[in-house]
């Protein structure tokens, strides 16, 4: 809460409790002004968060005129993150490329010009053609795949290398799987999940 927002909410409660010096009065409810002080906090973060999308579609919207390449930017917020994605335009294969890792680092790129006008670190996930989405639903899919193996057959099952996000959903995906957990092995780029019947 800043200096600003304090005085303001002590000027509310000494208006509330000011007055004629009617006793009837209510109280002001000490709790009722954390609940506030909580909502302005939350809606201060989404607010910091759609701002973060509008200057990474902002950025991206220019990088695509420069390209030469259609497509749709759409926004969105999701838990702690801006979600900026491009659908739509033909050749956006090309922004995604092997096993996507120009889109990995477009969203770096994508990351530091928000950085650079907010003056925050900014986490936003940058999807394009839905490779993202569908890597996520894939990943999801073969991480309970994977579990059910090694719970059927014991022992334990190593995955190919993955980055950090997609190692995160596999993780996920075994969690869910009662008799099985996972572990991350290796060093990047090379870090692979590794399934381990319990």
């Amino acid at each position: 809460m800043t200096a600003d927002t304090s005085d303001a909410g002590l000027a509310e409660v000494e208006d509330a409790t000011a007055g004629d010096g009617d006793a009837s009065a209510p109280p002001v409810d000490a709790g009722s002004l954390d609940a506030v002080d909580a909502s302005a906090t939350a809606d201060g973060a989404d607010d910091r968060l759609v701002e973060e999308g509008e200057v990474a579609g902002d950025y991206l919207e220019h990088l695509l005129d420069v390209l030469d390449f259609d497509g749709d930017i759409d926004l969105d917020v999701d838990g702690d993150r801006a979600i900026v994605s491009i659908d739509g335009g033909r050749d956006l294969g090309k922004l995604v490329g092997k096993n996507g890792e120009v889109l990995d680092a477009l969203q770096e790129l994508t990351r530091l010009a928000v950085q650079q006008v907010t003056g925050d670190r900014s986490r936003l996930m940058l999807d394009v053609a839905r490779w993202r989405a569908d890597r996520r639903e894939r990943l999801s899919i073969l991480g309970g795949e994977v579990a059910q193996r090694v719970l059927g057959s014991g022992g334990r099952e190593e995955l190919e290398p993955m980055t950090p996000f997609e190692r995160k959903i596999v993780h996920d995906a075994v969690a869910a799987v009662a008799g099985v957990f996972s572990e991350s092995e290796g060093v990047e780029p090379r870090r692979r999940v590794v399934v381990i019947k319990e």
